[in-house]
């Protein structure tokens, strides 16, 4: 049986109707994409090898989980979901927010931060996905990117997932005129 995605409108309302896994978004028409990205105390992003034989970015690396919800996700059900399946980590992030959503032609992009020391030896990987996880930093990422070996995100991107792991939103003080 194909996987099935919730169809939304432009106010991230589910609109009732489907799509199958591999059919183009109608126009009008939105889907719901996750990511989680799983920080160590250190500062060092989890972060995964997709398989080579995977469809896209094949080989690269990438940020620690991710995909799209399935039909009926929220958007926490499919985070926790994507992390468990892809890397062994079990979280539940009912309740939580995203730390940001991207919009993108076609859909809505929540990406999750959570900080936590993993033993990346216990890790169970789907080896459908992932071939490898490691710890890295901002820098090796942003080199990596450089070098064509992590998926192609623009480096502000990442640069603002380090900044997010830390704090709550854009702002770095709370305004002092309140």
């Amino acid at each position: 049986m194909a996987e099935r995605f919730d169809l939304y409108d432009v106010n991230r309302n589910r609109t009732g109707e489907t799509l199958e896994r591999g059919n183009k978004v109608p126009e009008g028409y939105y889907r719901l994409v996750v990511h989680v990205c799983v920080f160590r105390e250190d500062g060092k992003m989890l972060i995964q090898r997709r398989q080579p034989f995977k469809k896209g970015w094949s080989g690269m690396w990438d940020i620690t989980a991710g995909g799209s919800a399935l039909a009926g996700d929220t958007s926490q059900q499919a985070a926790s979901r994507e992390l468990k399946e892809e890397v062994g980590i079990d979280y539940d992030l009912t309740g939580v927010r995203p730390a940001m959503t991207i919009y993108f032609d076609g859909g809505f992009n929540d990406i999750y931060t959570i900080n936590m020391d993993v033993d990346i030896d216990s890790l169970e990987l789907q080896t459908s996905e992932v071939s490898e996880v490691k710890w890295a930093t901002e820098e090796e990422i942003l080199e990596m990117l450089h070098k064509k070996e992590f998926v192609l995100y623009k480096t502000s991107f990442i640069s603002l997932l380090y900044f997010l792991r830390n704090h709550n939103g854009a702002f770095t003080h709370k305004d002092p005129t309140k």
